[in-house]
């Protein structure tokens, strides 16, 4: 399965924040969308990081529960592992794992495609496990 197929599926609609964008605002957009991540992005929607609770957590573990004045620049992951819409998904999610990171933006052209989670990656594999035994248990019972 490729990557391509999990964007139809899901729709490559991607939550971005801009790297000058207070810690407050992004938190609040991770809480309300109920994601845990956010692609950052520069001004002419070039991707420049990204932004995990995973990210905000470490903050507050190393400065406190107090962000307040932060930006997202200053908590944000800069060098972010990506992906194309040809990829195939087991090799992108061997990535993740490898790696402990959970969202991976998906690039075509240099521009944001969309992004996968390790949640996509995990659905889409089980859901192409299912139509391989499907396929199987069918060519048993008919054989």
């Amino acid at each position: 399965m490729k990557v391509h197929q999990i964007l139809q599926t899901k729709g490559s609609d991607v939550a971005t924040v801009l790297a000058t964008a207070s810690i407050e605002d992004a938190v609040g957009q991770l809480g309300g969308r109920r994601i845990g991540a956010l692609i950052v992005v520069d001004e002419t929607d070039k991707l420049v990081g990204i932004l995990s609770e995973r990210d905000v957590v470490k903050a507050m573990a190393q400065k406190g529960m107090d962000l307040s004045g932060s930006h997202v620049r200053d908590l944000m992951t800069s060098e972010v592992q990506t992906c194309k819409p040809s990829d195939d998904v087991n090799a992108v999610m061997a990535r993740m794992t490898a790696g402990r990171f959970r969202h991976v933006p998906v690039l075509e052209n240099g521009k944001l495609a969309g992004v996968i989670s390790i949640g996509d990656a995990v659905k889409a594999r089980m859901e192409e496990l299912e139509h391989e035994r499907e396929a199987l248990e069918h060519y048993i019972v008919s054989g």
